[in-house]
Order: structure tokens, then sequence, then C-alpha cells
């Protein structure tokens, strides 16, 4: 039963994050392969709003409003899917993401209650695969689910604790599900990205801090389009299987191993040890405030 080849010519496609960045470009080539597709995401930027706009006039793409942190707005893309196409769809991508926002991070600390970066980096995509197999189930059909991590979630980073967390608990959950390509003719796989040219750094508002207090060289960054490349490689050849965690760097992509993982080759993947310690700073500085308020040592 497992999925095998699957071409993606003609195939309903739901995106979230679809309107910006890496899934903006996987949108727009899952449209130039034939698919009719839903964008699920908050917004469009201009860019993807100007392309909407004309594209959606010969094309079945639709844009649909979607908090991914709701469960209730995940489940109606599938019930979009049946309004316009009259079937669910076929390829689920849980692309939308975020990095450490000043509104959601654990160093910040501004959240009382949970930490919507954990419900928007790794719940809507354990929750949309959960909606994934119950429509593809009750139509009886085959289909993928695909998710957007990072290489973060193979490594760790001080500095972007929750972040990191997020995405070893999307990698820790696909492989949980390498069996459901087996079973249930549903294929479970996600790609794990290096640094990569999108508005998730560009479009911060602290984004020159950000790149300085973090290391990042843009230049060494890979196009979105490089990533949605490997995007539709992974969903439609058998070769990757359910349960494949996919490495995707300026070096190269490949497919990470269960156990005894080697750094990835290539620039980008690591930062020299005068960053890393600007890249703390700010960590010191909070750690330091509270011991200012402890009594003195007796």
């Amino acid at each position: 039963m497992k999925v095998g080849d699957f071409p993606i010519k003609g195939k309903i496609v739901v995106v979230t994050g679809g309107g910006s960045g890496i899934n903006f470009s996987f949108v727009k080539k899952a449209v130039a392969e034939g698919c009719k597709v839903i964008i699920g995401d908050l917004t469009l930027t201009p860019e993807a709003s100007k392309w909407f706009d004309k594209e959606s006039k010969s094309s079945p793409v639709f844009f649909e409003k979607c908090d991914v942190t709701k469960w209730d707005q995940l489940k109606n893309l599938v019930t979009v899917s049946l309004k316009h196409f009259s079937d669910v769809p076929d390829v689920y991508v849980a692309g939308a993401g975020v990095f450490e926002p000043k509104w959601s991070n654990f160093w910040d600390d501004t959240e009382m209650e949970r930490y919507a970066e954990m419900d928007i980096n790794a719940s809507h995509p354990i929750k949309l695969t959960r909606i994934a197999m119950q429509s593809l189930a009750e139509k009886n059909k085959k289909g993928v689910v695909l998710s957007l991590a990072s290489i973060a979630g193979l490594q760790g980073t001080y500095s972007a604790a929750l972040y990191c967390a997020s995405k070893h608990a999307v990698v820790g959950f696909t492989k949980s599900m390498t069996l459901a390509d087996e079973l249930e003719g549903v294929k479970v796989a996600t790609i794990c990205p290096g640094l990569v040219y999108t508005p998730l750094w560009t479009d911060r508002h602290d984004a020159k801090q950000a790149l300085d207090r973090f290391g990042v060289v843009m230049e060494n960054a890979q196009t979105p389009d490089q990533v949605a490349d490997l995007m539709l490689e992974v969903i439609q050849e058998g070769k990757y299987t359910g349960g494949a965690v996919v490495e995707c760097t300026v070096g190269g992509s490949r497919i990470i191993p269960e156990w005894n993982i080697s750094p990835p080759p290539g620039v980008g993947s690591s930062v020299p040890r005068e960053v890393l310690e600007k890249n703390v700073k700010p960590m010191r500085d909070i750690m330091s405030a509270y011991r200012q308020k402890a009594p003195a040592n007796l």
C-alpha cells in the first residue's frame, strides 16, 4: 500500500504559509505543474497578492485565511477543497512557521499560558497530519504530508531554544509516522532547510539586529526556489519513503539517517566562536538581571 512515485500533476494541494517565502515559491511551482492549490495563510505578501490576482483568473488556485493555531481553521481547508474541487486534498504541506518572534520565545518569556511558537511550528504540522490521514482514509485515497522543519531540528542553539525544540518535535513526529506509508498509504516526510533567503529573516522588524546576532550571512543562503524544487521532488519520488527527513543546505541535500548523523557540508550551518558569544549575550543579560534580585550571600 506504499505511496511510491506520486506524480503531482492534477493533484489537489493545500499549503499552509503559502502566502510568502518558501511556501509561496512552492505554490507557484505546484500551479505550474498542473495542481489545484489551496493557500492557507493569514495574508499574502504584496508579491504573492499580485501573482494570485492574476493567476487565480485562469488557474485553480484559492486563498483561504487560516490561523494554523486554530484547529478548526486547519480542518476548514479540507472543507474548502471539497467545495471547490469536490474532493479532499492529495497533498498537505505544513509550511507555516515563525522564528523566535519577540511575542513568543523562550528568553523574552512574554506569554502566560502557552508558547505560540510551539503551536505554530510543532502542533500545527502534527494536527494537519492527523486531519490528512482521516480525510484520505474517508476517501480511500493515497496521499502525502510534507512538513517544513529546519536543520535546527537536528541540533541545538541556546539563543533559539524554543525554535529548535519545535523543529525537533517535527523531526521526531515524522520519524514516528514512518509506518503510515506502508500501512495506510500516507507518506509523511519533512524537509530540514539550512539558511534560506526568506521574509522569515528579511521582513522582521529587527532584521538587521537579528541577522547580526545570529551570525547570519545572507550571501550563504539558499533561495526559496531551491527548497521548493526539493519539496516537489520529495513529494513525487518514491525513493523518499514515509518517515524521510531530508536535509537541504547550500552544500546539497541528503536523507538524514536514524543514527550517527554527520554535520552538513558547506557554509551556513555553523557560526564562529565570536559570533556565538555575541549571540548569547542577551540571554546572559536576562539571567544577570534575575541574579540582581537574589538576596546577598550571608
